[in-house]
């Protein structure tokens, strides 16, 4: 009777998708097969019995002796042959494993079902899948901590284990692969494999569904005019082509007359684009928060009709901001499920910059692509903490060229980091900045009031 082990956990390192830790907080290459094989206890017992009575009856003289220690090696011996022949991981007649997570992507704090099902395509097969014992694993991350049971279905030619997933923190986290555990029919040898492959189950970010009144932000114009600096008749409407925008949207006429690409601007919509920019500190609460608060603001944005960007924080799947030009296209309302699900799927990989200096450099170069010819005047949603004044300053200007709207973090505890987040506070305010304060933990809804309340 095949039996599911407890789900193994083990955690991942941000800074290579790769790679998984063991508890013991040892890196070891997922995708690299594990296959041991050991004697058992009593394996280990025959063996040192064994090498015993061949020593005594090799000094003893006595050939009986010899045999029967012989005999006792020559079972552990028989054993390891068997399990080999009989691997289920390996050769023809090796398993199959299907996995599957649904939802896949999953919200934090919401719960999934995985599924994996092991067949067996011919009568060798069978015979393997019937003694085999299975285990899963699984991050930590998808379960909560806790130990997770499978419910198993059998059939003649498969297993199918259905458990459940918990998802607590967001990021791509590792599921899988099976470890299959087979001992041979005398139980002096055990066998330990990786069966299948693994799977990444990505987990969004905890939001809240805001409200976003009619004209609670900014007003709602007839006319968005992105970017064009003489508009004509003909220009009206147009800004400079990014990359990544669709080259369906793009304008020849004015174009050829400009002597530069200028693209359509979101007229049908008559919503001004929105970027919701982030500054991510250094804790873990901290971050989940603030990435938290960003995406619930972003995914209301983007139900109101704007496009929605999201700028800051480094992602594992992409360069800084200075360096990339996917973060720059804009998500587009209209596409359904798919819209919200591109937002979110952006703010999974984010994390903090590893040093303070290139986290600055990610928000000078936030504020240059705000504020630079031809961006447009947009919504800025954004999520601060302490600045620097370097940052401070380059952030003053984006009044001159956008909307700005900013929830500056306070650390609860007095001291320097919460000095230094009021002065962010008050020179914001005075640079023309909507602005409100809040803890990190705080209720979203509630600061998206407060947020709100900055713009009458």
């Amino acid at each position: 009777m095949p039996s599911v082990a407890s789900l193994v956990r083990h955690g991942r390192d941000p800074r290579d998708p790769r790679r998984g830790t063991s508890r013991a907080g040892r890196l070891v290459r997922r995708d690299a097969p594990v296959w041991t094989m050991r004697p058992t206890p009593r394996g280990w017992g025959l063996l040192a019995v064994g090498a015993l009575v061949t020593g005594v009856g090799i000094g003893l003289g006595s050939t009986d002796l010899v045999r029967l220690g012989l005999v006792a090696l020559l079972v552990v011996v028989a054993g390891a042959v068997w399990v080999l022949v009989v691997d289920p991981t390996r050769g023809r007649h090796a398993l199959r494993v299907h996995r599957s997570v649904t939802p896949n992507p999953v919200s934090a704090g919401s719960g999934a079902t995985a599924h994996v099902q092991v067949t067996a395509g011919d009568v060798a097969s069978r015979v393997r899948l019937a003694e085999v014992q299975l285990g899963e694993q699984a991050a930590s991350q998808l379960s909560g901590g806790l130990t997770l049971r499978a419910r198993v279905e059998r059939a003649p030619a498969s297993i199918t284990l259905t458990y459940p997933l918990s998802p607590v923190r967001r990021g791509r986290w590792p599921l899988g692969p099976l470890v299959a555990r087979r001992t041979d029919p005398f139980g002096v040898v055990r066998t330990r494999a990786t069966l299948g492959e693994a799977v990444d189950v990505a987990v969004w970010p905890e939001v809240a569904e805001l409200a976003f009144p009619a004209g609670a932000l900014v007003g709602e114009p007839d006319r968005v005019a992105l970017g064009a600096r003489t508009p004509s008749p003909d220009d009206a409407g147009l800004r400079t082509y990014r990359v990544g925008d669709d080259l369906r949207r793009v304008h020849w006429a004015s174009s050829a007359r400009r002597g530069e690409l200028l693209v359509r601007s979101d007229e049908r919509a008559g919503r001004r684009p929105a970027t919701v920019l982030m500054d991510l500190p250094a804790d873990r609460s901290g971050i989940e928060w603030t990435v938290s608060l960003a995406a619930s603001m972003g995914l209301a944005t983007l139900g109101s009709g704007h496009p929605v960007r999201m700028l800051g924080g480094r992602s594992l799947a992409t360069r800084p901001l200075a360096e990339s030009v996917g973060a720059l296209t804009h998500v587009r309302e209209g596409t359904g499920v798919s819209s919200r699900a591109e937002l979110l799927d952006r703010a999974v990989d984010l994390e903090p910059a590893a040093t303070e200096a290139e986290s600055e450099a990610d928000l000078l170069a936030a504020a240059a692509e705000l504020t630079r010819s031809g961006s447009g005047s947009e919504l800025v949603l954004a999520v601060l903490g302490p600045l620097t004044p370097r940052a401070r300053a380059a952030l003053a200007e984006v009044v001159d060229a956008c909307e700005p709207y900013a929830v500056v973090r306070l650390p609860r505890a007095a001291g320097a980091a919460r000095r230094d987040a009021e002065v962010t506070l008050g020179a914001l305010r005075r640079a023309g900045w909507h602005v409100c304060s809040a803890e990190p933990g705080e209720n979203l809804e509630d600061v998206w009031a407060r947020l709100l309340e900055t713009a009458r």
